[in-house]
């Protein structure tokens, strides 16, 4: 592996692409650590030190890379893009307009990224606000007390400085739309993954070095290798689900147009076990944070509040973890029935002539593929449940879920962003007759 990468380095137009990727990663890890226009960053830095960060903003916190408690102006991170990209892919069933332009091919697709951008500087400004006005009101942290005052966090609040930050934090995220996009152009991988990979694993080295410090898990250098080997063996598991498959075999039969007979070869369908990858768990984390979010703003001390902060934000609660669980396996199920249609998999193997051996073409196919895919979604969905769970029951056993680095989502994204970025290099390098990665 290490050969293959000195081999990528050395072919000019691959090693081009690598460095102008390395760049960018490092010019968005830059913009992490710039505070906004009117933020106390001392005050900041004193509340991030002895906040919580499992509370209602850790998801966010981790898909921006811990910008978002930091007040940066990358601080909304990749998460308006997400949304906006997940809406867009739910509205395309809906709509039938947005349905005809995903058919269209490459024009259609243009049009709807394009409309994904505009939905994104939307998103980015009602959350910039948001995020501004829980700043203001002292919310963002959940632990106060000592050198941290979280309503000092924004010591002038103006009109003007509100707008001010509103609009930097905007720009921030129409700043990292682009990036993407130059990495996706001309760099390797996808971009925006790319930078979702980077803002996950730029908490990794802080984390795992807090749990040798602070004594979580006991503390020292034995915790310290305890946590990496069950992190390497959790990788290991997440490795060999993501690459599992289901491959429906699908012969095309022969046909003579002219002279010439075309058709007659056989091909498969790859249904993977986790065809929904980590949606679900975004969809999960989202839903379950509302009456977290309701209870906090409400400011009430009514049975209903208490009830949600005792038994709904993220922790150790049983009913908190049956219920994450569920919903992750409800959208995972809901997503997969959205983005994989077998009717029209079953229309379109028909009008070239394809079938599955054994199953007549048309509606037999159609009700094959949904039974083969209802089968491989269960085991994917319940996988996808059991690692999402794994911070909470390191809550359980060790009391370490705000510093257990190997949470199921970050996981998932570093895992399955690598696996893609190295199948890329991999292909790339085999274009050249160079051996890949994988052997």
């Amino acid at each position: 592996m290490l050969t293959a990468f000195a081999r990528a380095f050395r072919t000019p137009d691959l090693r081009k692409k690598l460095l102008f990727t390395l760049g960018i990663i490092v010019l968005f890890r830059i913009g992490s650590h710039i505070p906004v226009p009117g933020v106390s960053f001392q005050m900041v830095r004193k509340c991030v030190d002895a906040a919580d960060q499992g509370g209602l903003f850790g998801l966010v916190n981790m898909f921006s890379g811990g910008a978002l408690l930091q007040l940066t102006i990358f601080a909304l991170g990749i998460m308006p893009y997400i949304t906006a990209s997940i809406i867009l892919q739910l509205l395309t069933v809906v709509i039938p307009r947005l349905e005809a332009l995903k058919k269209e091919g490459q024009a259609g697709t243009a049009k709807i990224t394009q409309y994904t951008r505009y939905l994104t500087i939307a998103l980015a400004i009602l959350q910039s606000t948001a995020l501004v006005a829980t700043a203001r009101s002292g919310a963002l942290f959940n632990s106060s007390g000592g050198e941290c005052q979280p309503d000092q966090i924004v010591p002038d609040q103006s009109l003007f400085r509100i707008l001010v930050m509103v609009m930097v934090m905007t720009a921030g995220t129409s700043v990292i739309m682009w990036l993407g996009e130059l990495v996706t152009d001309r760099g390797i991988g996808n971009g925006m993954s790319i930078l979702m990979f980077v803002s996950v694993a730029a908490g990794f080295p802080a984390a795992l070095w807090n749990i040798k410090q602070t004594g979580t898990l006991g503390g020292g250098w034995v915790a310290f290798f305890t946590v990496i080997a069950v992190g390497l063996l959790m990788v290991g598991l997440v490795v060999f689900v993501e690459q599992a498959q289901r491959r429906i075999p699908v012969q095309y039969a022969k046909r003579m147009i002219g002279r010439r007979a075309y058709g007659g070869t056989s091909t498969y369908i790859p249904l993977k076990v986790n065809q929904a990858g980590i949606i679900p768990v975004i969809f999960a984390s989202s839903l379950l944070y509302i009456p977290a979010l309701i209870a906090q703003f409400s400011g009430s001390t009514s049975g209903w509040a208490v009830w949600i902060e005792r038994n709904f934000v993220q922790g150790d609660h049983p009913l908190y973890m049956a219920t994450y669980f569920l919903l992750i396996v409800f959208f995972a199920f809901f997503y997969v029935a959205i983005t994989f249609n077998p009717e029209e998999v079953a229309d379109n193997m028909k009008k070239y002539g394809g079938f599955i051996p054994g199953i007549r073409a048309g509606r037999p196919t159609a009700e094959y593929l949904n039974y083969i895919l209802t089968r491989i979604t269960w085991p994917g969905s319940l996988y996808l449940g059991m690692i999402a769970l794994v911070p909470m029951i390191a809550l359980v056993l060790f009391n370490a879920t705000n510093n257990f680095p190997f949470g199921g989502t970050s996981i998932l994204i570093i895992v399955g962003v690598g696996l893609e970025t190295v199948k890329q290099i991999e292909s790339q390098l085999q274009q050249r007759n160079y051996e890949g990665f994988l052997r």
